[in-house]
This record gives C-alpha cells, structure tokens and sequence, in this order.
C-alpha cells in the first residue's frame, strides 16, 4: 500500500512538472507571438499618409523704380491668378519608437512633423511695364515666393491639415487598439496611452 502511495506521488508530481512546462512554454510562445504582432504592425502603420486639396488665389502685383532721385518713377504692375494643388503628409515611416517585451510596453518617442507641398499654377494677367522697369526673373521669383507665403498661410487656416491629422490619429489608435487587446502598454515617451482619444493629445 505505502509504495502504491508513493508512485502515486510521484506520478503526480510528474504530472504537474509536465503541466508547468507545458504552460511556461505556452507563455512564452503567446508572448513571443504578441511581440511579432505589434511589430508588423508598427511596420504597416509606417506609410505616407497623403491629404491633397486645391486652392485658388489672386495676387495684385506692383514694382516701382526710381530715377533721378525719385524725381522720375518706371512702375510695373501685373494681376496674378493662381491655382495650387496642396499635398499635406505625414511619413510616418519617420515615427520612432521602442519595444520592450520584457515589460509589455511600447514607447512612442517621435512622430514627424506634417509635411506641406504646395505646386501652383502661376498664371499673368494685365501685364503693364515701361521700357525702364520691365519684367525679370527676379520678379517671377517674388512673385512665386508671395504666392507660396500666402497659400501656405491659407493651408494652415483650412480643414486641409485637419483632415490629414484625422488620418494620422486613424493610424495611431491602430497601434493603441492593438496593444490594449494583448495587454501591453503604449506610451508616448512618459505619457501612458489609456484611451483612443488620448491619442489627440500627444500630436506635434
């Protein structure tokens, strides 16, 4: 009886070391498996996020040239009428972060600034100039500079770069969501991430 008792002890001590295993490596496996997750997923996220929208401008144009000591002056003027196409960007190729597995944390430490390309189409209208003042290139290149000021400016007072920070949180709360569903943490350098809406916060 006391050696039946005692191979049952130890049948069932050895069943609990293989069930310990069985599950230490069952951890570790899931860990291992979350981990590659939230790193492909970094790596999805990290794509050019592209806004586009058009805007249209009008620019009133003047030199005037003195001669003589300001006794005499040649003037040039011109209307100008622009139509832009507007790309606002995010590389979020460029965000930065840190996996720390040991601790099931995710630590955003950089996310790029928006990128704005502006092309226009200059187009000039009521050209009017003297012999002594003409057109040079210098003029267009003013002008060009006056014209991307201003769109620039008025890109910045748009929906335009709102929409395209409504995309880059899209894409954040991505990572947010997936992390909370595996139980680890997201942080945007000491800030923790504990909502989707947090999100907003921590934008450039």
């Amino acid at each position: 009886m006391r050696n039946f008792l005692l191979g049952a002890a130890i049948m069932a001590l050895l069943a609990f070391g293989v069930k310990y295993f069985i599950d230490q490596s069952n951890t570790r496996k899931t860990e291992l498996e979350s981990s590659d997750l939230i790193l492909d997923q970094m790596k999805n996220v990290g794509k050019l996020v592209v806004t586009e929208g058009h805007f249209a401008e009008v620019i009133s144009y003047k030199d005037n040239k003195g001669f003589f000591s300001g006794l005499f002056t040649a003037t040039k003027t011109a209307l100008v009428v622009v139509n832009a196409k507007v790309q606002v960007s995010y590389d979020l190729s460029k965000i930065d972060y840190i996996v720390n597995k040991d601790i099931k944390t995710v630590v955003i430490t950089k996310i790029p600034e928006p990128e704005i390309n502006i092309n226009p189409d200059i187009k000039y209208h009521n050209l009017a100039y003297g012999f002594l003042n003409q057109f040079a290139p210098k003029d267009h290149n003013l002008i060009k500079k006056k014209v991307i000021d201003q769109l620039e400016k008025k890109v910045h007072n748009s929906s335009l770069v709102a929409n395209s920070e409504n995309r880059l949180i899209s894409e954040l709360q991505k990572i947010y969501i997936l992390t909370n569903s595996l139980g680890w943490t997201l942080k945007h350098k000491n800030t923790i991430i504990d909502t989707p809406i947090a999100i907003e916060e921590i934008l450039p």
